[in-house]
């Protein structure tokens, strides 16, 4: 099943937008899961290192268990879902579908 989202497209006959509704082709979609995973493990190894450093600093009890736990809660807060990405890819497609 594609992705797909609805934007408002404002009109110059009515106050109210139109509603329209655009869709990914699988490949928009693989591209878009691959841009998430990619950032993800970026943002996890970034975590991790935060963590080790954050562990550090505080002068915690260093052990691997803490340090994930630490990294993450850093990567919950911090991650983009997958959502995100094929949404934003959906609003570039409806934007140049409607450029004017």
């Amino acid at each position: 099943m594609a992705f797909s989202k609805t934007f408002p497209k404002s009109s110059d006959k009515s106050v109210y937008p139109k509603w329209e509704e655009i869709f990914l082709t699988d490949e928009e979609e693989k591209k878009a899961e691959l841009e998430c995973r990619n950032d993800n493990i970026l943002k996890m190894m970034q975590c991790i290192d935060d963590a080790r450093s954050i562990v550090r600093d505080k002068k915690l009890l260093e052990s691997q268990q803490i340090l994930i736990e630490v990294a993450t809660s850093l990567f919950d807060k911090r991650a983009s879902h997958e959502i995100f990405f094929k949404e934003r890819k959906t609003k570039e497609k409806f934007d140049l579908i409607n450029k004017d």
